[in-house]
């Protein structure tokens, strides 16, 4: 990789991406985070900050503080760490460094640790007497800042750490990626090789050993809460992780494809609730043919994000196959907002993929259509219906190849 150091945080890695998995990191663990740049200025915005901390911030004084200290607490250590902020809570840090260059870092805290002695508040103030701030305001903030227990801030600490170094592989395979992409245009190598290429691209920015290191962090998290459900749908996803991260190009049973299916939308049940019902009907008789890995995963999550989602009263996704004399038909079926038949064809008039906010796999409607095509021939693939408000139907093409 050369001469990374020419690029920023922002530049290496989406800004929206990282506002995404720093807002799910704070969602999990209930703890302000930001992420931010080399001076310890933010370059994401601030999640489920502290009323005490955002008053704090809210004077030009006590902001440059902040900055200075998150600073300081980014560039400590090369490891997750936990000090005490300028005004008096309990703060983790965790360095982003890529080729020994330190390009910011991933920030949480705004706590105050159980086993603190009864002065910290009398410390708060005399950290912030300077500051100019109103003193019965900084106390009432300060006194519904949560208290939380040692092992709890050791686990979100190694948790942030595991995300500041994904962060730098996503960035870095995002870079190779790129010049890769450049070099194989230029020397016009066949489409085969080119959708081949791609297909490995994407496995690599997702990092299986990141992935289920997290998924250890987030089940102790909830062994220790005694949360259920979450640790339900931890299992859900290490399924679905571990069916979607094997080889891309090696082709599975239906069967395979449905248990994925049914783990994702576990998941999502748990996002939506009773918004919206999701119901899979396929024929046993053609459970066992081979078909190319996440072929239907994107069609659902494109159903639920791009049709399902924004309509308040929700909706339904219906799955279904079944043999029609050689040939296996799939349809995935939503009763969400619908696109016109002009959006219809332009989805199969374009050749390259989009980036599409909610998706997962980064598998778009076209990709699947042209990998069945790659794979068997272009008498198979999509075909799509959609009418406005009404919803979409996509069906898919197959030959039946039983075992």
């Amino acid at each position: 990789m050369q001469a990374l150091n020419r690029f920023t945080l922002g530049e290496i890695v989406n800004t929206q991406i990282l506002q995404e998995i720093q807002d799910k990191f704070s969602e999990a663990t209930g703890l302000a985070a930001v992420i931010v740049d080399p001076e310890g200025n933010p370059i994401t915005k601030p999640s489920n900050f502290t009323k005490f901390c955002s008053y704090v911030r809210s004077l030009p004084q006590g902001l440059t503080r902040c900055v200075q200290c998150d600073d300081k607490g980014g560039r400590r250590n090369q490891k997750p760490f936990v000090y005490t902020c300028h005004a008096g809570l309990t703060d983790l840090a965790a360095p982003i460094v890529v080729e020994n260059q330190y390009i910011g870092a991933f920030l949480a805290g705004q706590v105050i640790l159980l086993q603190e002695d009864n002065d910290v508040k009398s410390n708060m103030f005399c950290c912030t007497e300077d500051l100019g701030l109103e003193e019965a305001r900084l106390s009432e903030f300060f006194d519904i800042v949560e208290v939380v227990p040692e092992k709890r801030i050791k686990a979100a600490a190694d948790l942030i750490y595991i995300m500041s170094n994904y962060i730098v592989e996503i960035g870095v395979a995002n870079l190779a990626g790129k010049h890769l992409v450049k070099e194989i245009k230029a020397k016009a190598e066949l489409e085969t090789m080119l959708r081949a290429t791609e297909l490995k691209a994407l496995q690599s920015q997702v990092n299986p050993h990141f992935l289920f290191n997290t998924l250890n962090t987030i089940a102790r998290l909830a062994m220790l809460e005694g949360a259920s459900q979450t640790q339900e749908v931890v299992y859900a996803l290490s399924d679905l992780l571990r069916n979607n991260l094997r080889d891309i190009e090696i082709l599975r049973t239906l069967e395979q494809e449905v248990k994925s299916i049914k783990d994702y939308l576990l998941i999502q049940k748990m996002r939506f609730g009773e918004r919206i019902q999701t119901y899979i009907d396929v024929d046993a008789s053609v459970m066992e043919m081979k078909i190319p890995p996440l072929t239907l995963q994107p069609l659902v999550e494109n159903a639920i994000i791009h049709g399902l989602e924004s309509k308040v009263e929700g909706g339904v996704v219906h799955i279904s196959g079944r043999l029609e004399g050689e040939q296996v038909i799939l349809i995935v079926k939503d009763t969400g907002i619908g696109i016109s038949s002009e959006e219809v064809a332009a989805i199969f008039r374009e050749e390259k993929r989009k980036q599409i906010h909610g998706q997962t796999t980064g598998l778009g409607i076209i990709n699947v259509h042209k990998r069945i095509q790659h794979y068997f021939g272009n008498e198979y693939g999509l075909t799509m219906e959609s009418k406005l408000g009404e919803g979409t139907s996509i069906y898919i093409r197959l030959p039946y190849s039983p075992m």
